[in-house]
């Protein structure tokens, strides 16, 4: 799973998307369900991908910093 695009916007989208199939499948099925742990190593690429990629962004972007905030709020709650 590799993000085709360097595009900041597409990229978020991508890890959105991905985070949000792997919630709905831990909800579902549990946290330790093969395809939850598929979503997670998948959403891991995704989030590295565009850590490298950030680097080359010539400017910090809000969009980003909003995004990470809300998956660590969120993250931790899936484990209540």
């Amino acid at each position: 799973m590799y993000i085709e695009s360097n595009n900041p916007s597409e990229m978020l989208n991508a890890i959105k998307v991905k985070r949000a199939m792997m919630i709905n499948c831990a909800n579902k099925k549990g946290f330790t369900c093969e395809e939850t742990i598929k979503y997670s190593q998948e959403l891991d690429i995704l989030i590295n991908e565009y850590q490298k990629a950030s680097q080359q962004f010539s400017r910090p972007n809000e969009e980003v910093k909003f995004t990470f905030k809300q998956m660590t709020m969120i993250w931790p709650k899936l484990f209540v």
